[in-house]
């Protein structure tokens, strides 16, 4: 059976300053403390109470997406042009935010920019407001940024981007966004959430990955169109998001995944290309 490679899963993670993977074991803050994962235990505060214990180890779960059936995913894309992504991110999970606000906010962060630039962007903001939890921080409540004037978040370089968390956290903390969209369908949580200024389709897809586990990718991102552009030999302007679809729609249960492997494939590729 695959077991999940820790270290290639936490290479795929934003590192935002709320998690550390020191070569073993996997460390998230929480608010009340710091929680790890070794790859076979749970590894929890000796203050901790049972309750505490409980909802940190289905905080990791989901995180790291250890109940994915990887086994099931690669008997799936063998056969296929996807296959040599086996032996590329063998072990590798989706990791997703621990809560739907934090999924929201590194999504918004994301937009039009590199994703090692949004990394940079959504540490500054973690510690500009998050609270500190050893040599970690939890990240910012949604109060916490609501208290923020929108000058404060730019200061995390942000760009107007700061403008689009600081509305939608207002909105979130009002109740008149709902981010909580377990049971929706995908196309009725994306046209819902699209209602909204300053989440567009790629964002709402991303959300729904990242922070619901939703079946669904953004088809129409750059490194989504350059990844299968790459494994079928074609040039990036090529590939458009249509194709993208009629390319992984196929794999059924598995699509979003599958997606993920290919933005790694390409975030690899465009690194090994910069080193040279």
């Amino acid at each position: 059976m695959a077991d999940i490679d820790l270290k290639k899963t936490t290479h795929e993670m934003i590192r935002n300053g709320t998690w550390k993977f020191d070569g073993k074991t996997f460390f998230q803050a929480f608010e009340n403390g710091i929680a790890g994962y070794d790859g076979v235990n749970f590894i929890f505060p000796e203050n901790w109470g049972r309750s505490e214990r409980k909802f940190a180890r289905e905080k990791l779960i989901f995180i790291l997406d250890l109940d994915t059936d990887l086994d099931s995913f690669y008997a799936e894309i063998s056969d296929s042009p996807f296959e040599f992504l086996i032996d590329e991110f063998y072990g590798l999970t989706a990791p997703r935010a621990p809560t739907t606000y934090q999924a929201l906010i590194e999504t918004i962060a994301q937009q039009q920019v590199s994703f090692e630039f949004a990394q940079k962007t959504i540490r500054n903001l973690v510690e500009l407001a998050g609270k500190p939890v050893g040599d970690l921080h939890a990240f910012p409540a949604p109060e916490r940024i609501a208290s923020l004037g929108e000058e404060d978040l730019k200061k995390a370089k942000l760009g107007y981007r700061a403008g689009y968390i600081k509305s939608l956290t207002d909105l979130y903390l009002s109740g008149k966004l709902d981010l909580e969209l377990w049971d929706w369908r995908v196309e009725d949580a994306i046209k819902y959430l699209t209602k909204f200024r300053g989440i567009g389709k790629w964002s709402a897809e991303l959300f729904l990955a990242y922070g619901l586990r939703k079946n669904v990718y953004p088809a129409g991102d750059l490194g989504m169109r350059r990844g299968i552009a790459k494994i079928f030999g074609k040039r990036p302007k090529e590939v458009r998001e249509k194709d993208v679809r009629e390319v992984i729609e196929p794999y059924g249960k598995w699509k979003g995944l599958l997606a993920f492997y290919i933005l790694c494939y390409d975030r690899k590729t465009e690194m090994e290309m910069k080193k040279k």
